[in-house]
């Protein structure tokens, strides 16, 4: 698959970008940079092989399939992993939904990514009809669940914050109420980007909750350009976020994500974010 010479887009120009003399020697430690494939969805639709190969190129090292891997086969998800191994990078995480967490769903997922090689399945918003101190503890109860089940298997589960996560209910912020109702074997996978547009703080987060943080999410935001913004070019502190992430989360890998912009410019931005990162990190 070929990335088009697309420009990069006008507003990257006047976004209020970090200053990249912010690096951070931290790269010593050599955690491995993927993407969640969302950042690429509607190439990823059209063509799964082709958009895979054109990430690798890129030199993503890692990918996170989102939600619809779940109707794949066994033999589809064989072929992918396949894929994966040809090209030599891994899937540590997927996406999921509710329903891949408990009975029938959770088996299909634990062979799912047993295939694919990954660890953590991630849940990726509550269940429907969330709501309430009880009802995020209900979510807390069924993540809980589940890495009981999971654990049999070598995997853990997991849960990715977006924005909602932030916002206090009943005088209690839901992030906290999982942090609290879960685990150690529940991962709290990072977003930055939307802990970012909440007004919390990011790296009082990853200190409070050590070892918890093994794999982030490295979207940006900026008020300007909200999530059109690329990695890198908003307001999130990475430097802090990176020393917390690796000096107390327990980081393993970062997930770069991008989910806004023209369609035809979701490789291409895929590809600068990552330079980007390059950049940033050294």
């Amino acid at each position: 698959m070929q990335i088009s010479s697309v420009s990069r887009r006008a507003f990257l120009a006047a976004a209020g970008a970090l200053p990249f003399a912010l690096k951070t020697s931290l790269g010593a430690r050599a955690v491995p940079v993927g993407i969640e494939l969302y950042s690429v969805r509607d190439q990823l639709t059209k063509d799964l092989t082709g958009t895979v190969r054109a990430v690798a190129r890129l030199g993503y090292q890692t990918v996170e399939f989102y939600s619809p891997y779940f109707s794949w086969t066994p033999q589809q998800a064989t072929e992918v992993r396949t894929l994966l191994d040809d090209l030599g990078i891994q899937c540590p995480s997927t996406h999921n939904g509710a329903q891949a967490f408990s009975g029938d769903g959770l088996q299909k997922a634990i062979e799912l990514n047993r295939i694919l090689g990954s660890q953590y399945l991630i849940m990726a918003s509550p269940p429907r009809g969330t709501s309430g101190v009880d009802g995020w503890k209900r979510a807390a109860d069924l993540l809980n669940a589940s890495a009981e089940t999971l654990k049999s298997a070598g995997m853990m589960s997991g849960y990715h914050n977006h924005q909602t996560e932030w916002r206090p209910v009943e005088g209690q912020r839901p992030m906290d109420i999982l942090a609290s109702n879960t685990s150690q074997d529940v991962v709290l996978q990072f977003d930055v980007g939307t802990c970012m547009e909440a007004g919390a703080d990011p790296i009082a987060w990853i200190n409070a909750h050590p070892g918890r943080t093994r794999s982030m999410h490295c979207k940006d935001w900026s008020p300007s350009a909200g999530y059109a913004v690329l990695f890198g070019e908003g307001v999130s502190p990475w430097a802090q976020i990176f020393a917390a992430a690796e000096s107390v989360g327990g980081i393993e890998y970062y997930l770069i994500e991008q989910e806004e912009g023209p369609v035809e410019e979701q490789l291409l931005r895929a590809e600068q974010c990552l330079a980007n990162w390059k950049e940033m990190r050294g």
